[in-house]
């Protein structure tokens, strides 16, 4: 299989995004909604969950991959800022090397305000 030297994918994530996440996950945290928390915190308004952003890349991944990455897929990321709503997210993949069957990419996630969200690793094997 021949791997992609580069892919990405992109999503708005809007405040009722993040609301539906908030219950998905039964994460209450008023950081993540539109409270007076939210606004009063270090960040002035709603940040969302780091986890949607983590799963920008996954789903870059899984568009490359389909099954590879469910099964042998791994990721290590570090979140750099938060990512304030609204704003679109980019995730991208850079090929870092292909060794032996097993695909290694430079991972980043940044938003439309051109901010580095998380920057991180991706392993899969392919072969």
């Amino acid at each position: 299989m021949s791997v992609p030297a580069s892919f990405e994918v992109s999503r708005l994530i809007d405040q009722p995004r993040v609301d539906r996440y908030a219950v998905a996950a039964r994460d209450p945290n008023p950081i993540h909604r539109e409270t007076p928390e939210a606004y009063e915190g270090p960040f002035g308004q709603p940040v969302a969950h780091g986890m949607i952003v983590l799963g920008m890349v996954s789903e870059a991944m899984t568009q490359a991959f389909g099954p590879a990455w469910a099964e042998t897929g791994t990721v290590k990321v570090r979140w750099r800022t938060p990512g304030l709503t609204p704003f679109t997210a980019t995730a991208r993949a850079e090929l870092k090397k292909d060794v032996d069957g097993i695909a290694t990419y430079d991972v980043t996630c940044t938003d439309d305000r051109g901010e580095t969200l998380l920057t991180g690793t991706a392993t899969v094997r392919h072969a």
